[in-house]
């Protein structure tokens, strides 16, 4: 899960992540890395259009997000 954060922060992606807070709610978020510091990630997180912080070992899974242009015919 790690390399797959470095790789999002390092290319300024947008990632969605299923993450398990510590009351174990699930939820599924929309984010971009700002900054990694051992097990702890800054992000914005999109769907609260806020800063966050997030713990690494709390997120289940993650995917990065495909814009698709669409093409005018």
């Amino acid at each position: 899960m790690r390399d797959h954060m470095v790789k999002a922060m390092k290319y300024n992606q947008v990632v969605e992540i299923v993450y398990m807070d510590k009351a174990g709610n699930v939820t599924k978020r929309r984010i971009r890395v700002l900054k990694m510091n051992g097990e702890r990630l800054w992000v914005w997180d999109y769907n609260k259009r806020a800063k966050r912080t997030f713990l690494l070992d709390h997120i289940l899974a993650s995917q990065p997000v495909l814009h698709k242009e669409r093409e005018i015919v």
